[in-house]
C-alpha cells in the first residue's frame, strides 16, 4: 500500500504543478485512484493489469454506475497510468485501450467447466488452510457471490440444514442455494477448522485468516492466485471470474434469467441479460422467444 501511496503522491504534485488542473480535476482524479484502491484492497495500483480495471469497470456496472462515472474513471486511470508509464515506473499503461460506453462492456472472460473443476480440486482438505481454501473456493462458485459478500458473511448466515447461505448486499438481503457436495465442504471447515483457526471464540467472521481474523479481499485474491498456478490454468482468473462464470454456466444449462438475477442480487434485469452473452446462440434463441424479460 506504501507503493501505492508514493505513486499517489507523485502523481497530485504531477497534477497541481504540471497540468494546472483544477480543484473539481483534481479531487475527482484522486477519488477514483482511491476507490481503485480500496476494491483491490492490499495491491499497489502499479501491480494492476487491463484485466483488473475491466473487472473494476464490470463492478462499476453491476452497481448501475452511469456511463458518465465510467467514463471519468477511465480518463483518471488513463492519465494517472500514462504518468507512470512516462517516468517509467511500469512497462505499459493498463488503462490505455480502455473505452467508455457500451463498447467497453465487452463480454467478460469465464472458465470452462472442466477448468472450474481443476480449479476446485487444488487445494488439498488434509490440513486446515487446504479446507479453509476448498471451502471458500466451492462457496464463490456454488453462490456467484461477490468477493466483498465472501469475506463478509458471518457463520450465523450459514443455513446448513436448508443447504444455503444469507448475503448482504446494500442493505438487501437474499438467500442463495448451494449444491450439497459445497455445503458438506463448509459444513467440516465450520465444525472442525474453523474452531482452531478463530483468534477469539467472539469471532463471527465465517472465512478467518492464519491470524485468526476476518479474510480481507486481498487474502482471498492471493487464495485464487495461487491456485490458479498450481493448477496450470493460464488465465488471469480472479474472483469475480468465478461470479461471471457461475452465472454464465447456471444460464447455459437452462437457468431462468429471473433466477439467476436474484442468486446475483442484480436489481436491474439488464445487468443479468449480459451473460446471455456468453451462452450459445441456440440457447439464447430459446431465451428471446420464450422468456418475458427478454
Amino acid at each position: 500500500m506504501a507503493h501505492s501511496e508514493n505513486d499517489l503522491n507523485l502523481f497530485q504534485q504531477y497534477l497541481i504543478q504540471d497540468k494546472n488542473a483544477t480543484e473539481n480535476t483534481l479531487s475527482s482524479y484522486m477519488r477514483d485512484l482511491r476507490q481503485l484502491e480500496s476494491y483491490f484492497e492490499g495491491r499497489a495500483l502499479a501491480e494492476l493489469a487491463k484485466t483488473d480495471l475491466q473487472d473494476y469497470l464490470q463492478n462499476l456496472n453491476e452497481a448501475g454506475k452511469s456511463n458518465a462515472t465510467t467514463a471519468r474513471n477511465i480518463a483518471s486511470w488513463k492519465c494517472f497510468y500514462g504518468f507512470l508509464k512516462d517516468r517509467g515506473l511500469i512497462a505499459e499503461n493498463p488503462a490505455a485501450a480502455l473505452t467508455a460506453g457500451k463498447s467497453e462492456h465487452k463480454l467478460p472472460e469465464i472458465l470452462t467447466n472442466r477448468e472450474v473443476e481443476t480449479l476446485l480440486q487444488q487445494p488439498k482438505a488434509s490440513d486446515k488452510k487446504g479446507l479453509r481454501d476448498k471451502a471458500m473456493l466451492h462457496l464463490m462458485y456454488a453462490t456467484g457471490i461477490r468477493v466483498s459478500e465472501l469475506i463478509a458473511l458471518n457463520v450465523s448466515d450459514v443455513m446448513v440444514s436448508a443447504c444455503s447461505i444469507r448475503c448482504y448486499s446494500k442493505n438487501r438481503e437474499r438467500f442463495i442455494p448451494m449444491y450439497p457436495y459445497a455445503m458438506s465442504i463448509l459444513r467440516e471447515y465450520i465444525e472442525h477448522v474453523r474452531p482452531e483457526m478463530v483468534s477469539s471464540e467472539n469471532e463471527t467472521a465465517l472465512f478467518v485468516n492464519i491470524g485468526g481474523e476476518r479474510m480481507s479481499r486481498q487474502g482471498f485474491w492471493k487464495i485464487v492466485k495461487h491456485y490458479q498456478q498450481t493448477a496450470g490454468i493460464k488465465k488471469d482468473i480472479t474472483p469475480h471470474m468465478l461470479r461471471h462464470s457461475f452465472a454464465a454456466h447456471l444460464l447455459e444449462n437452462g437457468a431462468d434469467l429471473r433466477s439467476v438475477q436474484k442468486m446475483l442480487g442484480h436489481s436491474d434485469i439488464s445487468s443479468t441479460m449480459f451473460y446471455t452473452q456468453l451462452v450459445p446462440n441456440s440457447l439464447r434463441d430459446v431465451y428471446r422467444q420464450a422468456h418475458p424479460g427478454a
